[in-house]
């Protein structure tokens, strides 16, 4: 098994994408779950999601950064 899904989960010391992933998983309904349990107790269904939608913002954002270059 990974040595970090071992490690307990510290929502006090995110990196930018760990913080997107529990942002979306608190939109979900999630965030009590991951807290409690970990990353590791959610479904393969409820990873899916969250994996969809932080891949769908990322698009977005690299979006809105290229029209934001193409505006000057």
């Amino acid at each position: 098994m990974s040595k970090k899904k071992d490690e307990p989960f510290d929502p006090k010391n995110l990196k930018p994408e760990e913080l997107l992933k529990f942002e979306i998983a608190t939109e979900l309904g999630l965030s009590d779950k991951v807290l409690e349990k970990g990353w590791k107790s959610l479904t393969s269904k409820e990873s899916g999601r969250i994996g969809g939608l932080v891949t769908k913002r990322k698009r977005e954002m690299r979006q809105e950064a290229l029209d934001s270059i193409g505006e000057f």
